[in-house]
């Protein structure tokens, strides 16, 4: 069964580790021979097992053949650890989702999703994840750890995210992304997910961005957007009424009139994040929501392999 058809089974978030699993075993079963090191589900050889040691990563098929108890001995441990961020602003709540929709067709929807495929991928490779939540205050923190008491904690958090807010939420990413840095002392890889709507000048998004990076962090940011509506205005010509999520403030217009500009400066301003991003060896990554996590966790493994 197809990844698309195992998301459409399963449309309630309270399924959210089942799904969670299958998308990352669906991409596993589709690599042939994984060309990223420390993949842990590639182990080398196997060695003796030894009386006291953990008994979790005994062999029992090969118990089975040849009545000798035998560990998987992988080809690399590396005790990562990750913290996971999410902007959960009233923007990334956008767009309102119909009664038929999976809750991934959202900015907030899809950024939860995809950070627990990438928890279940980390806890399959024994890696540490943590997470941040943030909005117009410091909404949650967890520092990084690999227990599965941790996990199952962090996917409750997650979970109640997608509870549509009615209460609106501004963005004030500067001043937590700053926060968020303070708190990460030891190295890890960090990744965002955030629309990257914010009323700051860009200079002083960049820097809290830079501030992340310090201690020799690695910083992979997940542009999350809708393409239909927020890349290419896609909408129909009938006099409509635009209502900012977060301040409240409303614009009546035609969608046409507008359309053509807004592209040219919306194009500008991702190219800019997008560019600034690369001088600042940040990784910058756009995706759409509802598309597929392939792009998630190819970039995470390939950012792993250079994490070094």
């Amino acid at each position: 069964m197809k990844i698309e058809e195992q998301k459409e089974i399963i449309s309630g978030f309270k399924h959210l580790e089942l799904l969670a699993n299958q998308v990352v075993e669906g991409f596993i079963s589709g690599m042939h021979k994984s060309p990223f090191h420390g993949f842990s589900a590639e182990f080398a050889e196997h060695k003796i097992y030894n009386s006291g040691e953990s008994t979790k990563h005994i062999d029992w098929k090969l118990f089975a053949k040849t009545d000798r108890l035998y560990t998987k001995k992988y080809e690399e441990e590396t005790n990562l650890r990750c913290h996971l961020i999410i902007d959960n602003s009233s923007s990334m709540h956008y767009p309102k989702l119909e009664n038929n929709q999976p809750f991934y067709e959202s900015k907030i929807g899809f950024s939860v999703l995809a950070s627990a495929v990438l928890m279940n991928l980390l806890k399959k490779q024994r890696d540490a994840v943590g997470l941040s939540i943030f909005s117009d205050k410091y909404e949650f923190y967890a520092p990084e750890k690999g227990s599965d008491r941790h996990h199952r904690m962090i996917l409750n958090i997650l979970e109640n995210l997608l509870e549509n807010t009615k209460i609106p939420k501004q963005t004030d990413t500067i001043t937590y992304l700053h926060q968020i840095a303070e708190k990460m002392h030891r190295r890890s890889m960090i990744v965002l997910f955030t629309d990257m709507f914010q009323n700051e000048d860009n200079e002083k998004l960049f820097n809290a961005l830079q501030h992340l990076k310090h201690n020799k962090h690695k910083v992979v940011l997940f542009h999350v957007i809708d393409e239909k509506r927020e890349l290419t205005f896609d909408f129909d010509n009938a006099p409509r009424k635009f209502i900012d999520v977060e301040s409240g403030e409303i614009i009546n217009l035609f969608a046409e009139n507008v359309k053509e500009e807004y592209e040219k400066n919306i194009k500008k301003y991702f190219k800019n994040i997008s560019l600034t991003c690369a001088q600042n060896k940040i990784k910058y990554v756009s995706v759409n929501v509802g598309a597929n996590f392939e792009k998630i966790l190819t970039t995470y493994l390939v950012e792993k392999q250079n994490f070094g």
